[in-house]
């Protein structure tokens, strides 16, 4: 029966295409899609984009309890993929918009609020590392580019304590053989000091304590742990191997001066989300993995003010939610997918108690149509309900409810 009605579904999608309804407008300019419903209280689902690929990666609740989303698009801009600065306000409206990049392939990878109300992104242009500074309203104020000849890319910035920024990523030194790469800038986005740490790539920088910092990623198929101090000397670094294949996506001090990361290990044909707690040395004190359907991954992970953390990543083809206590063992986890499924690249604990997750949706049936997906849960990881997006099928939907619960009992959305 289910299977009926999906292919009962599918074909009046693709009649819909062909033969449109006169409340239902299809044309050749891409359209940002938003859930037509407001919603109520403080927790809802969006999607954000057009016709192309569309990716969400970063997300930061700002000052006033709104949220602002870095990723980049290929549905809007000057061409290519452009560099996509998503402003919304508590509801998870959209308030304004900004690309930036040229008829290249330009991405961001980390968002962070300033303490001047601006904006802190990291990324790429081109084949450079590209730092990029902007007013409240999203305009830019300054940006910098980092690299050499090869390809150089950006992945995380953080405003440090002296008002300069440390960001992190990895440079291309010789046939696609990859250093890891730590940069620091004054305010204005200056070069002071950079460093590689060879063989490896790096995803994730923080300030700690100390003054220093925290860097995870991979070397030689092992998560990859590094600590430099206030110059970016390295004081130590560790390799963790827990099967064959691991790559640390996420660091974070924790209140007991120690360190919380996230990513996935692998081995033939599965993959698992690890979590691994250290001391303050870098030492394992416990780690754990989450083998669900065999294919599984950690991309982001923040401690909790319960003491727990909160990681979120994917699980098969749906965007995964994960709270644990503070030893790592699971309280609760949730996924939520929209028609095909989806990926969680960031999670921020907000100050109601509940999550903020951004990531991406999968385009429908596997086409390259993937939209920026921002999901707001209470704290027990529960959104308000299914997000509905500005497509012809879901517009559809949302105009007969009925089949809309037709189509969820088969289990495509």
């Amino acid at each position: 029966m289910k299977k009926l009605l999906a292919v009962a579904v599918i074909l009046l999608f693709f009649c819909m295409i062909i033969f449109p309804s006169s409340g239902i407008q299809i044309d050749n300019k891409p359209i940002i899609k938003t859930n037509p419903v407001n919603p109520s209280g403080v927790t809802f689902m969006k999607t954000f984009g057009g016709t192309e690929v569309d990716e969400g990666r970063c997300v930061q609740q700002t000052s006033e309890g709104g949220y602002i989303i870095v990723g980049y698009t290929e549905s809007f801009g000057a061409g290519g993929s452009d560099v996509w600065l998503i402003k919304t306000d508590s509801n998870g409206i959209k308030k304004w918009y900004r690309t930036f990049g040229g008829e290249g392939n330009d991405k961001g990878y980390c968002v962070q609020q300033t303490s001047d109300g601006g904006y802190i992104i990291t990324g790429k242009t081109g084949g450079d590392v590209w730092l990029i500074k902007t007013a409240h309203t999203g305009n830019i104020v300054w940006d910098k580019t980092f690299g050499g000849k090869d390809n150089d890319t950006g992945y995380c910035v953080q405003q440090t304590t002296d008002g300069g920024y440390i960001l992190t990523g990895e440079t291309t030194f010789f046939a696609g053989f990859n250093d890891a790469w730590l940069i620091k800038t004054d305010s204005n986005g200056s070069m002071i000091w950079n460093k590689t740490f060879g063989g490896g790539s790096i995803y994730s920088v923080q300030q700690t304590t100390d003054g220093g910092y925290i860097l995870t990623g991979e070397k030689l198929d092992d998560a990859w742990l590094i600590k430099t101090d206030i110059n970016g000397k390295k004081i130590w670094d560790k390799t963790i191997d827990i099967l064959e294949f691991e790559t640390a996506r996420c660091v974070q001090q924790t209140t007991d001066g120690g360190y919380i990361i996230t990513g996935d290990t692998s081995k033939f044909s599965y993959r698992d989300v690890f979590l691994i707690k250290t001391d303050s040395n870098g030492y394992t004190v416990w780690n754990k993995r989450f083998p669900e359907s065999n294919y599984e991954g950690g991309n982001y992970v923040q401690q909790t003010t319960d003491g727990g953390y909160i990681i979120t990543g994917w699980k098969s083809s749906n965007l995964w939610l994960i709270k644990t206590n503070n030893y790592g063992n699971i309280i609760w986890d949730k996924t939520f997918r929209i028609i095909v499924g989806g990926t969680g690249y960031c999670v921020q604990q907000t100050t109601d108690g509940g999550y903020i997750i951004t990531g991406t949706t999968t385009g429908l049936f596997g086409f390259d149509d993937s939209d920026v997906w921002l999901i707001k849960t209470d704290k027990d990881g529960k959104p308000r309900d299914k997000a509905i997006s500005s497509s012809p099928l879901l517009r559809f939907l949302e105009r007969y409810p009925l089949l809309n619960r037709l189509l969820s009992f088969t289990g495509m959305i």
